[in-house]
């Protein structure tokens, strides 16, 4: 994860922690902070709802426009992504799957399992992670590149 990955992921953790309570947390869906992190495409923003995604466990609220992809990437954790609202297609390159998940659809990626996420119309979805979360772009041979790499290709 870089630097700037690190600051943006703090801040946005901040945020969480800062509207946290001893009791827990209840937040509306309207009360978060939305912002984008660096690594990401511009058309997904996120907020931190429960962790430090820089340091461990977390669960983050990630909101896309229509079409917005995440291209071909890998996690070292193990990523949950629940659908809140809209339409995602999630898709997995060993096995070949791919589905498009509306409200209450579940994918689940073992850590290091390339995978692909695309909102086919505007969509909302809470993505958990067991650990410190980073992301790892693939080109179509499988070999890593940089995050600018992976998001030029997709303008």
């Amino acid at each position: 994860m870089t630097n700037t990955t690190k600051v943006a992921f703090a801040m946005l953790t901040c945020m969480a922690v800062a509207m946290a309570d001893d009791m827990g947390v209840l937040r509306k869906v309207t009360e978060n902070k939305f912002a984008p992190l660096p690594g990401l495409p511009e058309c997904a923003t996120l907020a931190v709802q429960n962790g430090d995604p820089s340091k461990g466990p977390s669960v983050i609220l990630l909101k896309g426009t229509a079409g917005c992809t995440i291209p071909w990437h890998w996690h070292t954790p193990t990523e949950q992504v629940m659908i809140v609202s809209g339409s995602a297609k999630v898709q997995m390159k060993d096995t070949g799957n791919a589905a498009v998940l509306g409200p209450g659809g579940y994918a689940m990626m073992p850590g290091k399992h390339v995978h692909q996420f695309t909102c086919a119309s505007a969509c909302s979805a809470f993505v958990a992670s067991d650990a410190a979360f980073d992301i790892h772009y693939v080109d179509a041979g499988g070999s890593e590149i940089s995050p600018a790499a992976a998001l030029t290709k997709k303008k």
